[in-house]
C-alpha cells in the first residue's frame, strides 16, 4: 500500500474570495501530493505561482508563489492509502498532463457552475478540484460520491477514506516549517510577462 496526500487550502486570492463568497465553504483549492514532505502539489491553478492567468495543470511549492505570501490561510492536510497500482496510475496521470501542459486549459466556467452545482465538462479543461477528482477517479484511487465537476474541496474534508493529519494555519504546518522559503517574485513583473507574452502570441498568429 502506498499514501496519495490531499492538500486542502483557502488562499485569500480573488478567485478564492468569490468561491468562499458563493459556497461558504472552509476551503476553496485543492492539490495533490505524491510524498509525505509534500515537496511538489498537483492541481490546476495559477502556472506561474502568483498570477490568476495563464492557469492550468501546474506543479505548486508549499514555500512560492501565494503559498509564499500567505502563510496565515487556513488549511488541512488528509491521507488516502491507495495500493501501489493505483498510486503509480495517479502519479502517471498527473506528470503527463503536467509535461504536456499546453494540451489543457482552466475550466473557468466549469468552476463557477460548480457552486450551483451545474455539471460543465469540457475537454481539457479542469479546475482544481475537478483535476484532483478526475485524477484519483482514473486511477482507481477513490471512488467519487458525485461527477468530478460537481466536487469542491471542501467535500474532500467530508470523505470516510480519508484521514487528516493535519488542520490550522498553513504557518504551522509541519512539512512547510522544515523548508527553506524561496525568494518572492516581483508580481507586476509576471503580470507585465503575461500581457507581453499574449500581444506577442497575437501578433504571431495575424502574420
Amino acid at each position: 500500500m502506498k499514501t496519495l496526500y490531499i492538500f486542502l487550502t483557502r488562499s485569500g486570492t480573488l478567485v478564492s474570495n468569490l468561491v468562499y463568497a458563493l459556497t461558504g465553504a472552509e476551503y476553496t483549492h485543492i492539490s495533490l501530493a505524491f510524498d509525505e514532505d509534500l515537496n511538489t502539489l498537483y492541481s490546476s491553478t495559477r502556472k506561474n505561482g502568483y498570477t490568476m492567468f495563464p492557469a492550468g495543470p501546474s506543479r505548486e511549492y508549499l514555500n512560492k508563489g501565494v503559498f509564499r505570501l500567505r502563510e496565515n490561510i487556513p488549511c488541512a492536510l488528509y491521507a488516502l492509502e491507495v495500493s501501489d497500482e493505483a498510486y503509480a496510475r495517479a502519479k502517471r496521470r498527473a506528470e503527463h498532463m503536467m509535461t504536456h501542459g499546453e494540451l489543457y486549459r482552466f475550466n473557468s466556467l466549469g468552476l463557477l457552475l460548480c457552486a450551483f452545482h451545474i455539471r460543465w465538462n469540457r475537454r481539457r479543461h479542469y479546475f482544481c478540484s475537478q483535476f484532483v477528482s478526475e485524477v484519483l477517479q482514473k486511477s482507481g484511487s477513490l471512488d467519487l460520491p458525485k461527477h468530478s465537476t460537481l466536487m469542491r474541496p471542501n467535500d474532500y474534508a467530508a470523505l470516510p477514506q480519508l484521514r487528516c493529519l493535519y488542520q490550522g494555519r498553513l504557518a504551522g504546518l509541519p512539512q512547510r516549517q522544515s523548508m527553506e522559503m524561496g525568494e518572492v517574485e516581483s508580481v507586476i513583473g509576471l503580470y507585465l510577462e503575461v500581457f507581453f507574452g499574449a500581444v506577442k502570441s497575437g501578433a504571431q498568429k495575424m502574420f
